[in-house]
């Protein structure tokens, strides 16, 4: 059972996104057979992880290289390039633009045989594998009635969500991520009356080979999606400003934004999830990054009124913030690799409404002068080229500005933007890379690295505004 050829959809789901990427305004650019094909290339991509690794480094505890020298020596350790690894084999790659990335080439998809003997994990466990993670016991479902430590087996990923904790077998609609060595019984897993953590299955044999960072130079190895650390460098954040992170948790983006500054300034972080806060203090407190404050807050709702009513946290009076980061809540169909999603339309296309939401807060919250940057994890159209068009309709005081770095794509046609705003767009669309890397995924690390890593990502998207 190879790895999914494409991401499974809901039907409905499925020919939404069609219409998407066959809109009028493509196939009068491209023709129908060049936007069929982009289509396909883009369900292909989806189920797969992208090319590299991307690790966003503390440089503002310590030099690059520095740090480079570090990872390496942590990943000889894993063995992850061969029994017989020296540092020429690990390979570890700056990248060209954003000076504060490092680049590990992931190898895959490879040729396993399966075992007799199946463990089953939750979707998101079985994506994290295919990133380089071995399983922990939350994310397991099911394993053999008497599966031992020790014991190897094969892994497998659900893909509807069918699947009973506790099962001794499934056989559902599931795929194949490789074989693992159990660290625990059967028994402890499942028959414990408090929930079990730490690793269930030490992966041995991944269909992607990609090294493991858990516990790996916590501190100075932050594992970040390369589109979300280039929205740090899009937003450009300055010593001594005041920044909103409007839905910052698990707090990665707002913790580069507080480097980015030299921990000088105030970084204002909220989220609507009271448990997800926590994660942002301890990621602050693990980077040393004392300029973060973090509030449980719903941020549609974080404009003030009352100069006489206004405290140290929110709601914030109009025009409070140098610069806002409005990285929204969203479909997540960028999100690699992601074999299946069972989401309904109704659930996708609820997410348009609430973006707009939280831009009126935005724009309200924004001082004149000041940077706005909107991102999403999403391909869709409605929820990126579509808001952009909106906002500018909306906010007169709104103008769309290029970025720095540009390493993605222009935007998407078919929300009537003109050529001038679609190319200060940003979007990161892995179906463009696909071409270079095969239809099966890159059996070897792909090169040149400044296009392949650039474009073989999750699929992104950036938008940047000023306030006049």
């Amino acid at each position: 059972m190879p790895i999914f050829a494409q991401i499974s959809l809901k039907p409905e789901v499925h020919n939404y996104l069609k219409d998407v990427f066959l809109n009028k305004e493509i196939l009068a650019a491209s023709g129908l057979k060049e936007a069929e094909c982009r289509f396909q290339r883009l369900l292909m991509c989806l189920s797969h992880p992208p090319a590299y690794t991307c690790v966003r480094v503390s440089t503002h505890l310590a030099p690059l290289e520095e740090i480079r020298q570090k990872l390496k020596e942590e990943l000889k350790k894993q063995q992850i390039y061969g029994p017989s690894t020296d540092e020429a084999a690990v390979k570890i790659l700056p990248h060209p633009c954003i000076p504060d990335v490092l680049l590990l080439p992931v190898i895959g998809p490879r040729s396993v045989s399966q075992l007799s003997s199946e463990v089953v994990v939750g979707a998101q466990c079985g994506s994290a594998v295919l990133r380089g993670a071995h399983v922990f016991a939350p994310g397991i479902l099911a394993t053999p009635k008497f599966m031992k430590s020790g014991d190897v087996v094969s892994v497998f990923s659900d893909l509807e969500g069918k699947c009973t904790r506790g099962a001794k077998f499934f056989q559902g609609q599931r795929v194949f991520l490789g074989n693992g060595v159990a660290e625990m019984d059967r028994s402890t897993i499942f028959c414990s009356d408090k929930p079990v953590s730490g690793l269930g299955i030490r992966m041995v044999e991944s269909l992607y080979q990609s090294p493991s960072f858990d516990g790996v130079l916590p501190s100075l190895a932050f594992l970040q999606n390369l589109p979300s650390v280039v929205v740090g460098h899009v937003l450009g954040p300055r010593p001594g400003e005041r920044i909103l992170d409007m839905c910052a948790a698990p707090g990665g983006k707002t913790c580069h934004i507080a480097a980015l500054m030299g921990d000088q300034g105030e970084v204002v972080a909220l989220d609507r999830v009271r448990n997800k806060l926590e994660r942002i203090r301890q990621n602050a407190q693990m980077l040393n990054l004392h300029c973060i404050k973090a509030y449980c807050f719903n941020s549609t709702q974080a404009v003030g009124s009352d100069p006489a009513q206004q405290t140290e946290g929110p709601p914030f009076l109009p025009e409070s913030f140098d610069r806002v980061l409005l990285d929204a809540p969203c479909s997540g169909l960028g999100q690699r690799p992601n074999m299946a999603s069972t989401w309904s339309l109704k659930e996708i296309r609820s997410y348009q409404p609430l973006q707009r939401k939280l831009f009126h807060a935005a724009v309200k919250l924004l001082k004149k002068g000041g940077v706005l940057v909107y991102s999403t994890c999403t391909v869709t159209l409605a929820e990126n080229e579509e808001q952009v068009a909106w906002a500018l309709h909306t906010f007169p005081c709104l103008t769309l500005q290029p970025q720095e770095p540009h390493i993605g794509a222009e935007g998407m046609l078919g929300a009537g933007l003109s050529p001038e705003q679609l190319r200060c767009l940003q979007r990161f669309s892995p179906e463009l890379s696909w071409d270079q890397t095969g239809s099966e995924g890159p059996a070897e690390p792909p090169t040149p690295l400044p296009c392949t890593a650039n474009w073989d990502t999750i699929g992104f998207f950036i938008a940047k505004f000023t306030k006049n």
